[in-house]
């Protein structure tokens, strides 16, 4: 057990992003309500996931971590998750192929409901309100009334954070999720896209593969592999009141674990070293992730890395990098030499989003082409360390969305307003999350053969 740590020692500390609760005694009485809920996962199970990315730090596996960039209550519905689940799975296996290698699934669901945001206060038309802080606090409406953050909030989110979660677990063990579904996993939407044509490509070849080893003998009857996979939920844990409700001891072991997720992540507005939500992060025994911004130097970095890994463990701890397209080569490679000259064991992992968001036609959007720029750097900065470029994080939906331009099926500035849904930053829609894929596929294709050329050589 980290020393000196309860899961209530962050409340002694300064911190970031944090809601102005008009209540505290009914903020108080939600949470102690929240700590009688049963857990959301299981401490078995984030050892399991921390497992899957120890082979990812060893450079034997991929991350791929997408999901909403916030989840709504609204939006919230079966055919909504399916179909995200869908999306994310034609990624999976895309990535798996082309890089053949396990891929590890981790979404950005059952759980992302809070975002940090750039000022506390938002202004309409010269009338200033408490900015939207996500619907685990308050409401995306503007008025007043909305923008109050609500305690009881937490409880819906708790709710349908256990709904999501029933019903992903049925798809990833339950079928959906058999390889002989390959085909099935095809968006509507999709189909008549160059995405779609290549898609249905691989799994003309995936389909052939299964008919053969269904000849000797091997099908999803006997081989659970084929017909299940691990699926792992995470999210960014900003409400720290919310996740010590959800803390709970392991029974076999004795560590504590946050139940609210089986990946929770630190985001670049609150690493701080001596803040509250780093205190929070060291103790708990979960794989957790570190977004890493432009301003991170890598004295800063290691500090960091001592405090939230200091047993050097493998898979323990996931950096997830969001520099911009434009600074990712100034910034990316310093962090991999300080890294790898004190020998930590992290998974690197990029995050194209965040640092590419600009704005066309009053609509926040990210160009296709700005992201595409920082995964190219980040694999071939990589390359070029002797690193193995691990992930991929981004905000993505399964819906048929036009949020964020460019892709092969071109979104354009004009577009924006057609389907523009999002609660807070414009995610990729799944035809664009598919192109990523393939294009990923590619880049990691190449490096494979290239190790293999030098191999031989």
């Amino acid at each position: 057990m980290a020393q000196n740590w309860t899961p209530s020692s962050w409340r002694n500390k300064p911190i970031q992003q944090v809601p102005d609760y008009p209540d505290a005694a009914a903020l108080a009485a939600t949470e102690a309500v929240l700590s009688t809920y049963p857990p959301l996962v299981f401490a078995g199970e984030a050892r399991r996931l921390k497992s899957a990315l120890a082979n990812v730090a060893e450079g034997n596996a991929f991350l791929l971590q997408g999901g909403d960039c916030a989840e709504s209550f609204l939006e919230h519905g079966a055919d909504n998750i399916r179909d995200f689940f869908r999306a994310f799975l034609q990624m999976a296996v895309v990535l798996t192929f082309g890089a053949q290698l396990p891929v590890v699934k981790v979404g950005r669901i059952a759980g992302q409901f809070a975002k940090p945001r750039s000022a506390p206060m938002e202004t309409q038309n010269g009338v200033s309100l408490p900015s939207y802080r996500g619907d685990i606090v308050n409401g995306i409406e503007f008025t007043p009334e909305a923008r109050i953050p609500s305690p009881e909030r937490q409880l819906d989110a708790y709710r349908q954070s256990a709904a999501t979660l029933n019903l992903l677990r049925a798809f990833a063990m339950g079928g959906y999720a058999n390889l002989e579904n390959v085909h099935k996993w095809m968006l509507g939407f999709v189909k008549d896209s160059p995405q779609g044509e290549r898609y249905r490509k691989l799994a003309d070849r995936i389909s052939e593969t299964m008919d053969f080893m269904k000849a000797i003998g091997i099908t999803s009857e006997n081989n659970p592999s084929l017909r299940e996979t691990d699926f792992f939920t995470s999210h960014e844990a900003l409400l720290l009141g919310y996740e010590e409700a959800l803390t709970r001891v392991d029974s076999t072991s004795g560590d504590w674990y946050a139940t609210s997720g089986h990946m929770i992540w630190i985001g670049d507005r609150t690493r701080q070293l001596d803040h509250a939500h780093v205190e929070y992060f060291r103790g708990i025994k979960n794989p957790i992730g570190l977004k890493c911004g432009p301003s991170l130097t890598p004295d800063n970095l290691i500090e960091l890395i001592d405090v939230l890994n200091p047993t050097n463990e493998a898979g323990r701890l996931t950096l997830i990098c969001r520099f911009g397209h434009d600074k990712v080569a100034d910034s990316l490679p310093k962090l991999i030499r300080g890294v790898e000259r004190e020998g930590r064991k992290v998974v690197w992992s990029c995050d194209p989003m965040h640092g590419n968001t600009i704005t066309l036609n009053s609509y926040k959007t990210r160009p296709f082409e700005r992201i595409l720029s920082e995964v190219e750097s980040f694999f071939q900065i990589h390359r070029a360390e002797g690193t193995h470029p691990g992930g991929i994080h981004i905000e993505m939906t399964g819906k048929d969305v036009t949020e964020c331009t460019g892709g092969a099926r071109a979104v354009t500035a004009e577009d924006l307003q057609d389907r523009y849904h999002t609660h807070c930053d414009p995610r990729l829609n799944a035809d664009q999350a598919l192109e990523l894929a393939f294009l990923l596929a590619e880049r990691m294709k190449g490096g494979r053969d290239e190790k293999r050329m030098a191999a031989s050589a």
